[in-house]
């Protein structure tokens, strides 16, 4: 593409460049940056007293901005999303569910790379989307580009789920159990239930069950055994943090008949989670955080597995990088206590 100022004389036929720059002509009449210029334009163009324009000139073998990007997303744009019509060079598109919207960032990096004319952004990998929600945009920078850097760029992402929103589970029953000790207060668990009840409606599940234990190996697994059989997925919400894998709530999913796929994760708050599983369906020991509504790693965890994706130990070791959230309040150990007054 040739770019820059032209003069308005006899030597430069302008009529099919692009207007680089919008020009006011007279109180009523303006062309817009981006417009295709007529002969009828430059004659008007030259009325109004302007001598000289900035003007894109594509080159034989380029795409316009909007044939390039209508290229990039026919290629891009996958089930389970809406397309938006091309304008300016850029292709939007949006969820069509709610659910979890998962990217591979190497394909996406790769495309980027091909050219700086030709970008292609989304979400964060792992985002909690709605239905409507804009999830990705494909983006022209010039008004046209090289036809074989847009082969090039759509072939980075043509393999299948470089994008995808997983949709939340229809009809997923979750059961919740609470430990108590010497001292825990009834409005505390009562609290417990209210957050994780609307936490679980938000990823479209259903809390079909909550029972209160003692704090101890024996009672939590015989409560775990009984809600596994009509949950398809059970929370632990210990009165004691966990802090090793023969403490209670670990040792109570092995004696309940599971397995422990991981204890501890690299999110604060959410540290303290331990992640099981008995006859293929997830068993959480929720850490203390999550009796507060903010974000933390269990929400990580708990909408991965409500949209159908697994979580093994290596995804949760892998959370390090941005794992480390906004404070809430209510923790019993915040992780910064306050600086001394220096005098």
């Amino acid at each position: 593409m040739q770019f820059g100022i032209r003069a308005l004389d006899e030597t430069n036929d302008l009529a099919g460049a692009t207007l680089a720059h919008s020009l006011q002509l007279a109180p009523r009449k303006k062309l817009r940056k981006g417009h295709l210029l007529t002969a009828g334009d430059l004659d008007a163009i030259r009325g109004a007293g302007i001598a000289e324009i900035t003007v894109a000139i594509p080159e034989p073998d380029d795409m316009m901005e909007d044939s390039a990007a209508g290229y990039i997303a026919d290629v891009f744009a996958l089930d389970g999303f809406r397309r938006e019509d091309v304008g300016t060079g850029r292709v939007n598109f949006h969820a069509i569910a709610d659910g979890v919207f998962t990217v591979d960032p190497d394909r996406i990096d790769a495309l980027n790379r091909v050219d700086p004319a030709i970008t292609l952004a989304t979400l964060p990998n792992y985002s909690h989307v709605r239905a409507g929600q804009m999830i990705a945009t494909v983006k022209i920078i010039p008004f046209s580009v090289g036809g074989a850097l847009v082969e090039k760029a759509a072939a980075r992402v043509k393999a299948p789920d470089t994008v995808r929103v997983h949709p939340f589970r229809e009809g997923l029953k979750v059961a919740m159990i609470q430990t108590r000790v010497k001292g825990t207060k009834a409005t505390v668990l009562d609290k417990t239930w209210k957050v994780t009840k609307v936490r679980l409606e938000e990823l479209n599940a259903e809390l079909v069950d909550e029972s209160r234990t003692d704090h101890a190996v024996a009672a939590l697994a015989e409560e775990i055994t009984a809600q596994i059989a009509v949950a398809d997925m059970v929370l632990i919400f210990g009165a004691s943090a966990v802090t090793d894998r023969r403490d209670v709530v670990p040792q109570a999913i092995y004696q309940a008949g599971g397995k422990i796929l991981h204890v501890g994760m690299p999110v604060d708050p959410g540290n303290l989670l331990v992640l099981g599983e008995i006859s293929g369906k997830p068993v959480i020991g929720a850490p203390g955080c999550a009796r507060s509504p903010k974000e933390n790693g269990f929400d990580w965890v708990l909408k991965r597995l409500c949209a159908n994706i697994a979580v093994t130990a290596e995804d949760i070791v892998g959370m390090g990088v941005g794992g480390l959230l906004m404070e809430i309040p209510i923790r019993p150990h915040p992780r910064e206590t306050a600086s001394p007054v220096r005098s």
